[in-house]
């Protein structure tokens, strides 16, 4: 079959069989085209004016009923066609408006296109005037440097570590991690976790991890509740030897009420060495993944993949981050919607959450 648009050619086709008396069937098996497609363009373009006339230019009746009695002209239908294809439409995003503002709030805090077209219509149900589709966003971001745009694709890493290729893990280093014992303990693998937390039916239960700084000399604590996907970070100034990184944990962990410590699920690192001492000091249960398991840690892991949007793992010293700074980056995740959670944000499902438990 053609395409879904009649083009002139076919307009033309459809003059001379209908002025030959064609019926829309015929002249739908004639070129190739539904009947239902013929019916709709000689209703749309027909003209009284274009149809038989004698000499002195005055309309001649054709004997046919409905439809059929009037004429078709295939220029002047192409000409009505275009008329209506084209849709002059003035752009939400047009410099000036207000869409384009909160479009623009929305960038400045790192929000995907998806996540701030599906805010608009949940922050103002009312006015559609500034809602504005996802893919809108990207032709207002790129529309106007296309060739800017093709020359970053054709620069983008595959991986959004940057690294172009897998890295090879020695066999030493998995032998090391092996030999761990306070990760093979009875009652602290990752299996032995309470079914809630699989299922985040239940806030408290928490991924944690380190992200490391350029040239591996600097690393911070993040952790996320699986089931708000709520983040608090930790500075480590003085390295992260377990003693450290145990005192942070707490620190953090004291930020919270008794219900929302459930437990913590981390991988074999030797930070965690002393996890006796944050589980005395936070009555927060330490589980172990398996090794070379990231994906038993996913919240975390999609966590301190979205932090290296503002810590370059090439570039960044976190010896120069205070915690204040740090906070205020998860505060900024902590206010970016989610599509997992319906699009509100995880300040606001753990706030819901709190509200619930307390009242």
């Amino acid at each position: 079959m053609p395409g879904k648009r009649l083009c002139r050619d076919e307009r033309v086709q459809i003059q001379t069989l209908w002025e030959e008396g064609y019926t829309y069937e015929q002249i739908g098996q004639r070129i190739h085209r539904w009947p239902s497609t013929i019916w709709r363009e000689i209703n749309r373009n027909n003209s009284y004016r274009h149809g038989p006339k004698n000499p002195r230019g005055q309309q001649l009746p054709t004997g046919r009923r409905g439809a059929y009695r009037w004429g078709y002209d295939a220029h002047f239908a192409q000409r009505h066609a275009d008329q209506r294809a084209y849709r002059p439409k003035k752009r939400k995003c047009a410099p000036g408006t207000v869409t384009r503002f909160l479009v623009q709030e929305g960038l400045r805090q790192h929000w995907s296109p998806s996540q701030i077209a599906a805010r608009l219509r949940t922050d103002f149900p009312d006015v559609p005037e500034v809602w504005v589709s996802h893919e809108t966003i990207y032709q207002s971001l790129y529309v106007q440097g296309r060739g800017s745009l093709r020359a970053e694709i054709a620069r983008q890493d595959a991986l959004r570590s940057g690294r172009t290729g897998r890295r090879p893990q020695s066999r030493a280093a998995a032998a090391t991690r092996s030999r761990r014992p306070w990760a093979h303990e009875p009652g602290f693998h990752i299996s032995d976790r309470p079914a809630e937390a699989r299922d985040r039916a239940v806030p408290g239960h928490w991924e944690g991890d380190l992200v490391v700084g350029a040239r591996g000399s600097s690393a911070i604590v993040t952790l996320v509740e699986r089931s708000t996907r709520y983040v608090m970070l930790g500075a480590l100034p003085q390295g992260w030897v377990s003693a450290e990184v145990i005192g942070v944990l707490a620190r953090l962990a004291g930020r919270l009420p008794a219900h929302l410590r459930r437990s913590l699920a981390w991988d074999q690192g030797s930070e965690m060495a002393r996890h006796a001492d944050f589980t005395v000091a936070s009555g927060c249960e330490v589980f172990f993944c398996d090794p070379h398991s990231p994906w038993q840690r996913g919240s975390n892991e999609n966590t301190n993949g979205l932090l290296r949007q503002y810590f370059p793992r090439s570039s960044t010293d976190f010896r120069d981050w205070s915690q204040e700074e740090l906070d205020g980056v998860a505060a900024e995740l902590n206010g970016r919607p989610r599509q997992t959670l319906g699009w509100a944000t995880p300040a606001e499902v753990l706030n819901q959450t709190l509200i619930a438990t307390t009242t």
